[in-house]
């Protein structure tokens, strides 16, 4: 791998813990002011908002500036949601603005994989940086977690500036302004990511222009045999992987008396075993045989169901290792078929925006689906339930899908795993 692609994994490490600690900070936050519990679950759903409403926008600005920079402008403005709950916005508002951040951060950080790398590389560095972004996810939580318990938060609360009152009275807001500093170590690594020599492209004088263009390379991708398949599968998984974080927090208060500090560390487990799942994934798998592992979602879908049976730990820990598993090793080859299909059709900072419209909209959609859920009265397993047979019928809907292409498209789905092949042997 090159230098810069170290860079680039050590600025996403620390931005991605940094929103990890946060949202068990956030989660914290509601609980100990009082909100309702569909406001908690509404956190994901509300950090997905931005990726949703500015996905015609956010890959064309990527494609415009130089990456790095895009990446310390969008850390900026994490730094900025922080700020605003820290000091009197309301969490479910101010996590919204950190996703319209993390809306930005994404397209550069996939984008600059297909500009550095060549495509031989494409599975072996998402599974890296998979890998790390799961990493970062299991320590996010967990600091999270300890950064809201009475342990390390009586320590930060001790804390007194000369002069200064800062209204920091609570173990979530101190939590919260620690993450701060974190975000600033990430911006840092930005301004080291190596300028790529890849051409920018402007954005036009009117970004209204951009709507039909994006809506265009949504329809390109979706048209496409193999890319439709890889986004349909990518989609599905990340709608059920974001709103786990949540779920699992959910599932471990009802099921196991978990405090949030408690039940962070298992959220932590789920992630273990994504990343071993994404490690063998990098080693075993190629691009064109990435299709293979789709029956694996169906497997997803049914794990989540079989977690309302679980009220010990230890059954709990190995089997969320086994539900992660399979997540890590259905993600990685099936993003890097999606991004490869991406920037053949339409360049990377645009194909990785629509990759996230369509990934954001699902966890918005699911997890809106499991906030209505419990606003409306159903308990957590119940919700569980019905989130996991969702899954499962949509994974088993995809399967179907491709299997109806491999019918009745050959000539296309063939040619098109063949550039695959060309492409991982020569790239």
């Amino acid at each position: 791998m090159k230098r810069g692609f170290y860079t680039i994994m050590s600025a996403q490490f620390f931005s991605s813990l940094a929103d990890n600690a946060l949202f068990v900070a956030a989660v914290e936050l509601l609980r100990t002011s009082g909100g309702a519990e569909w406001q908690r679950a509404a956190l994901v759903p509300m950090f997905a908002l931005f990726y949703v409403i500015l996905a015609p926008f956010v890959g064309a600005f990527a494609d415009a500036l130089p990456k790095g920079k895009v990446m310390f402008v969008s850390n900026a403005i994490k730094v900025v949601g922080c700020l605003m709950m820290l000091f009197g916005g309301h969490p479910l508002l101010s996590f919204a603005v950190v996703g319209l951040g993390a809306a930005a951060y994404s397209p550069a950080k996939y984008g600059i994989l297909t500009e550095l790398l060549p495509a031989s590389q494409l599975v072996k560095a998402n599974g890296w940086i998979e890998g790390l972004t799961i990493a970062s996810i299991i320590l996010g939580i967990l600091l999270g977690g300890q950064l809201v318990g009475h342990a390390v938060s009586s320590h930060l609360l001790s804390f007194d500036l000369p002069f200064i009152d800062t209204n920091i009275d609570t173990p979530p807001e101190a939590a919260i302004s620690v993450l701060i500093f974190v975000y600033a170590l990430a911006a840092w690594f930005n301004t080291r990511i190596p300028h790529t020599g890849v051409e920018m492209r402007p954005m036009p004088s009117n970004p209204l222009e951009l709507v039909p263009d994006f809506w265009t390379c949504n329809s390109r991708l979706w048209r496409d045999k193999l890319g439709q398949i890889s986004l349909a599968t990518t989609t599905l998984f990340w709608g059920v992987s974001g709103n786990l974080r949540y779920i699992i927090l959910a599932w471990s208060a009802a099921a196991l008396g978990y405090s949030t500090t408690q039940a962070s560390s298992l959220s932590g487990v789920v992630a273990i075993g994504t990343a071993v799942g994404a490690v063998l994934a990098s080693l075993r798998m190629k691009l064109d045989t990435a299709t293979r592992v789709i029956p694996l979602g169906i497997g997803m879908g049914l794990l989540v169901i079989f977690m309302n049976f679980i009220s010990n730990v230890w059954v709990a820990a190995p089997f969320l290792i086994l539900l992660g598993g399979l997540g890590g090793f259905l993600v990685v080859p099936m993003n890097a078929l999606l991004q490869h299909r991406g920037h053949n059709l339409m360049g990377a900072g645009r194909s990785i925006a629509v990759q996230n419209f369509n990934e954001q909209a699902c966890i918005l959609g699911l997890g809106a689906f499991y906030s209505l859920s419990t606003g409306m009265g159903l308990s957590a397993f119940g919700a569980i339930t019905a989130f996991g047979v969702l899954v499962a019928g949509f994974m088993w809907l995809i399967r179907r899908w491709h299997a109806s292409n491999c019918q009745k498209h050959r000539a296309e789905v063939e040619h098109l795993l063949e550039v695959a092949r060309h492409d991982n042997l020569h790239g």
